[in-house]
């Protein structure tokens, strides 16, 4: 929390002091100092009277004068300098202008320190309660998002221990000992038993065109790719690639934010709004593909052969987090950015809108746009290059290029006409 003066200190403070009628001090008896044939009058204090009130401004930005807070109780006397003017009624010269003049004394503001008011200096933080005074005071916006911070990040860093002693190894001995076609079979697999759960959030985003292609690459894949280890729906002449799904997206396309950020063991990074929609997701699956695939026989090593996929296909990504400043916050802004553009796809916007790759907070677009060339700028001072013409009687090598034409010179312009006038002389008619 930050407290401020209400003073700043480029701003000119106006104090009121009643002082209507300045009186003068009693010159010494050989008369005013004479300063090059000028009459140069001393300072003249100011003394308070009861008549009426008078307002000198002061600036606030002198090097060392500080405004006085207009609550004391006694107002400040500023020093004022009189400047020479016509006498009257014959007596000494008086002060009819003032000249602003630099104050030497500092006043310092109720319930705060005096403070040079020097450029660049910053008055000092203190937690007062003076009514002249602006408190401001924040919260940090990560807090709202990010309330179990320390939580997560202990729980991020445990994982990444884990994740670097026991599951890199095994995911990387994984990649190495199984053959492709296999792990891209069971990678298919899986992935197809979760068609029913997209195609039912499809219905309920009322996406019917989307619900139903999802259920014709189901069918397809689940027949003609042998129960689902082939995804023959994403080639031709079908071209229906897979579209992640679930009822974290359906409350999110409907306007419910994310809530709280949470990394959980055995997960990773989610949501209050994703995990309740994932749990969802997993009890809405063994109604739609059977209850046999929710038997622990087959949970079990399905949750290992996708956890060690996920994490063979997040390697290169994972590594990128790790090399970043701060890569739980990295983490964390990776993946509320991601899940926005998964929920901005099913509004037709962002680069996911036309298909994705992978799941978040690593989903990257099925079709990229392509990135134009760089410009390779031209060293500067550099001269342009000069083609030397080939010497007579030599062959030419390569494609010869002739001399430029230069276009005709235009017609000269005509010169102005002249107009030369000539009298005319006609006869009078007969008998005039």
């Amino acid at each position: 929390m930050l407290v401020f003066p209400a003073v700043v200190a480029e701003a000119v403070v106006s104090t009121e002091i009643p002082a209507a009628t300045v009186q003068q001090t009693a010159v010494a008896a050989t008369g005013p100092a004479q300063a090059g044939g000028a009459t140069v009058a001393p300072s003249v204090p100011a003394t308070p009277t009861a008549a009426s009130t008078a307002q000198v401004s002061v600036p606030a930005a002198a090097p060392t004068a500080s405004a006085p807070n207009a609550a004391t109780a006694e107002p400040a006397t500023p020093s004022v300098t009189s400047a020479p003017a016509a006498p009257q009624d014959g007596s000494a010269s008086a002060a009819a202008a003032q000249t602003p003049a630099t104050p030497t004394a500092s006043t310092p503001v109720a319930g705060t320190a005096a403070a040079s008011a020097q450029p660049g200096n910053t008055p000092p933080a203190t937690k007062t309660g003076g009514k002249n005074e602006i408190v401001v005071s924040g919260k940090n916006g990560a807090s709202k998002i990010d309330p179990l911070m320390s939580v997560n990040q202990t729980t991020y860093r445990v994982m990444e221990s884990v994740d670097k002693a026991i599951v890199a190894p095994i995911a990387k001995g994984y990649r190495k000992q199984v053959p492709s076609p296999i792990r891209r079979g069971l990678h298919n697999f899986f992935f197809n038993l979760n068609e029913p759960v997209n195609a039912i959030n499809f219905v309920l985003q009322l996406k019917p065109l989307s619900a139903l292609k999802t259920v014709g690459r189901f069918g397809l894949n689940s027949t003609i790719g042998v129960g689902g280890l082939l995804d023959v729906a994403k080639t031709k002449p079908f071209k229906l690639h897979y579209r992640p799904n679930g009822l974290g997206n359906t409350f999110g396309y409907y306007g419910i934010g994310p809530g709280a950020f949470l990394f959980l063991p055995g997960i990773g990074p989610t949501s209050v709004r994703d995990l309740i929609g994932s749990i969802l997701d997993q009890v809405v699956v063994p109604f739609a593909v059977g209850s046999h695939f929710n038997t622990p026989w087959f949970v079990i090593p399905a949750n290992i052969v996708q956890a060690l996929d996920y994490r063979v296909g997040i390697d290169e990504d994972l590594e990128k987090v790790r090399e970043a400043k701060n890569p739980y916050i990295y983490y964390r802004q990776l993946y509320f950015r991601n899940r926005f553009e998964e929920i901005e796809a099913l509004h037709g916007r962002g680069p996911l809108a036309r298909g994705q790759i992978g799941m978040a907070p690593f989903a990257h677009p099925l079709y990229p746009e392509p990135t134009p060339p760089a410009l390779v700028p031209e060293p500067a001072g550099a001269a342009p290059a000069v083609v030397a013409p080939p010497a007579a009687g030599a062959a030419p090598s390569g494609p010869t290029v002739g001399p430029v034409e230069t276009p005709p010179a235009s017609p000269p312009a005509p010169p102005p006409p002249v107009f030369v006038a000539h009298p005319v002389v006609q006869p009078l008619p007969a008998g005039a």
